[in-house]
């Protein structure tokens, strides 16, 4: 039988395993290519013509991982400034189940959920206005 400290990494362990695969299929289909990706194309954005908060975060984490940081930015710009923050979240949340505490991060403050939320209802609206400088922000 494993010991409690193992039991309770199973689950950061496979979360781990699902980025990592995650990233694995996103270096292998080149979303920066019109023609080389294989991957489908974000169901919002094809019915309505806008672009949902998530457009280009696919290509933003491809440029990413190619070290093209200013290129990750123009994709989207908000995805590539919160992956620090949910990488700190997840190490937070991998920590304290290897020590059988909790830490207190900033995903467990109370006004989380509602400054993600105003962030992400505030990209949304400004990368869809027809107008400069906003349109530089479409994906």
């Amino acid at each position: 039988m494993l010991p409690a400290s193992a039991r309770a990494m199973r689950m950061p362990a496979a979360t781990a395993l699902v980025g990592f695969a995650g990233v694995g299929l996103v270096l292998a289909a080149d979303p920066t290519s019109e023609s080389g990706t294989w991957l489908p194309p974000c169901p919002f954005n094809a019915l309505t013509g806008l672009d949902c908060p998530g457009c280009g975060g696919t290509r933003a984490v491809w440029s990413l991982l190619h070290g093209d940081l200013p290129a990750a930015l123009d994709y989207n710009a908000l995805a590539v400034l919160l992956i620090p923050f949910f990488l700190w979240l997840w190490g937070a949340w991998v920590g304290g189940r290897w020590r059988g505490t909790r830490f207190r991060t900033w995903g467990s403050w109370r006004w989380t959920p509602f400054v993600l939320l105003g962030l992400v209802a505030v990209w949304t609206v400004a990368r869809n206005l027809p107008f400069p400088p906003f349109t530089q922000l479409r994906a």
